[in-house]
């Protein structure tokens, strides 16, 4: 198989859409090496022919999300100047809409991204995430909806962040071999506590490459097999003591792992109700 090859995001917003759409269609492709360039909050002409400039270095396919109308026609054609495939994907839904409708389009970059209720309650969640992480503030944690435990790279923060991210006020508090868990920890009963765990080769990997980008290359019993089997198997003994639900995140992406937390809280719900 030929590669890299490159694929251009063009975006007059966040490009948060534009990111998730793309990420769910790579993710059917393996094995093929992809070098992503993203452009994100493109409302000029100018900004876009530097878009343009950058693609016609590094041609590739170009998916865009642009209701500008002009700079629309301006990135086609463009990109048919170049003989580089592109495709517009807002196009197909807001097309769509337009004629159920019988509306036309009001053409507002980034209108999903309006405040509202919901969007504070994020920006709170995410707040309180970043204040509650890698077990800070651990006499405030009452107050979380989701406590996640477990050992070092763990995926506990990322997990947290895109909790977050959904509007959930989740904690993360590190587990630390030979350490007990922290005693207020063991007080709350409202927050749903989740322990996370993987299989000890995984780990070693992990650590040793956040070692590696640390410029650390040292043998120490944080990425010794046999004490991190330990560490393992510590956890998840505890994780057993006091009922808490735990998932083994060693194959599972972030947000595989998130969901089946939601899962878990809406299970809950629905025993209290």
């Amino acid at each position: 198989m030929s590669g890299p090859f490159h694929l251009h995001l063009i975006s007059d917003a966040t490009g948060e859409t534009l990111h998730a759409v793309a990420k769910a269609a790579l993710a059917q492709f393996q094995g093929v090496t992809v070098h992503e360039h993203s452009y994100t909050l493109v409302r000029s002409e100018r900004q876009l022919l530097r878009a343009v400039d950058y693609i016609r270095d590094h041609p590739g396919l170009v998916l865009f999300t642009v209701v500008n109308q002009k700079l629309r026609h301006e990135l086609v054609a463009q990109c048919a100047l170049m003989s580089v495939p592109n495709f517009d994907l807002m196009e197909g839904p807001v097309g769509l809409m337009q004629r159920y409708f019988n509306t036309p389009m009001t053409a507002r970059p980034g209108g999903q991204h309006e405040i509202d209720q919901k969007y504070l309650q994020r920006i709170e969640a995410l707040n309180y995430t970043i204040q509650h992480d890698d077990g800070q503030d651990l006499d405030d944690l009452a107050e979380a909806e989701v406590i996640l435990v477990g050992a070092s790279r763990t995926s506990k923060t990322p997990t947290c962040v895109y909790l977050a991210i959904r509007g959930m006020r989740a904690a993360n508090v590190p587990l630390v071999l030979g350490m007990p868990p922290p005693a207020v920890l063991l007080t709350y009963t409202k927050p749903l506590i989740v322990g996370l765990w993987a299989s000890p080769e995984r780990l070693v990997q992990i650590r040793r490459n956040r070692l590696a980008t640390m410029g650390a290359m040292g043998e120490t019993d944080y990425v010794d097999l046999e004490k991190v089997r330990h560490e393992v198997m510590e956890t998840r003994r505890l994780y057993e003591q006091r009922g808490w639900p735990s998932i083994d995140v060693t194959r599972r992406s972030i947000e595989e792992t998130a969901a089946q937390i939601l899962n878990l809280l809406s299970e809950r719900k629905g025993e209290t109700e």
